[in-house]
């Protein structure tokens, strides 16, 4: 069995939830000052993305982290093309830690039309994607905001986002489809009536022969997106934490059946640049297990 093949048949059907590891540019600061690393600290992107880069290989080389209960890992561009221990990082998340690498390949929002953002245009997103295949990514991760329950800014997104997907299927590689219904939305049940509504109409328009994942904020009605979950094109049904606290994403995602995390901020909630080596991993091997635990209904 190929490396992809075994590698669909973990995200198919493996335990574990996906870490979301995907700061870009503009979240990187935030990520940083979360994790005590003060803004003042460097001076540049580059020294920045340095830094992130040690905390994201901190994270991923830990004794902790190992495809036992994480499925996958969800990469930035600069982190695909750096190494961790000497190997670049797909690799290393691969071949050492049997955990699936997933590649970000959105460059931000849009500003807000009709109560969402659409994604901004990606340029050179076939150069990406030859690159991420060269690279040993199995697949990719964009986002859109659904910042109200307007019909018109929900079929944007999802119409953009099975674009691109398509595009993204063209490469071989497998697209996680993120239209976050922001969790401030002041009718969010109804946005999220309305986006599985339109999910459901593109899903029914994939070939037999494609299979996307759905990255989805979770939901105010249990099990909302069970027809989700049960369509023949969906491989797998993660959740956003969203702003929520880890405590409370993990009891929301408890109560939908079949969905698993994929946590970025929650993951990380509580690690600090100076806790020493044992602190740090018995940390993250907390949370780890909470969101494992969480991602077992």
């Amino acid at each position: 069995m190929s490396d992809r093949d075994m590698q669909f048949e973990k995200m198919r059907d493996g335990k574990g939830f996906v870490a979301a590891l995907d700061q870009s540019g503009g979240s990187t600061p935030k990520a940083l000052r979360l994790y005590g690393v003060a803004e003042d600290s460097f001076s540049s992107d580059e020294e920045m993305m340095d830094l992130v880069h040690a905390m994201r290989t901190r994270i991923i080389s830990s004794e902790v982290f190992n495809g036992e209960r994480i499925l996958a890992a969800i990469l930035f561009e600069d982190t695909m093309r750096r190494t961790i221990e000497g190997q670049p990082t797909a690799a290393y998340l691969w071949q050492v830690k049997n955990v699936v690498p997933i590649l970000k390949v959105d460059k931000g929002l849009d500003a807000e039309k009709n109560g969402a953002q659409l994604m901004k245009p990606i340029p050179a997103l076939d150069d990406l994607l030859a690159d991420a295949n060269g690279h040993g990514i199995f697949g990719t991760k964009m986002r859109s905001v659904i910042k109200q329950a307007d019909r018109g800014g929900v079929d944007a997104v999802v119409a953009q986002q099975f674009e691109v997907a398509r595009r993204i299927l063209g490469a071989g590689l497998v697209p996680i489809i993120e239209p976050e219904v922001d969790i401030h939305c002041p009718a969010k049940a109804e946005a999220e009536a309305l986006l599985l509504a339109a999910l459901e109409q593109h899903l029914d328009t994939l070939n037999p022969d494609q299979s996307v994942m759905l990255k989805l904020t979770l939901p105010e009605q249990d099990d909302l997106y069970a027809p989700c979950l049960a369509h023949p094109r969906v491989l797998r049904v993660v959740a956003l934490s969203g702003g929520y606290s880890r405590d409370e994403a993990n009891a929301r995602l408890e109560r939908q059946h079949g969905v698993v995390a994929s946590f970025s901020r929650a993951l990380t909630e509580g690690l600090s640049v100076q806790q020493s080596d044992a602190e740090f991993n018995a940390t993250l091997n907390a949370s780890i297990e909470s969101i494992y635990r969480a991602s077992l209904t």
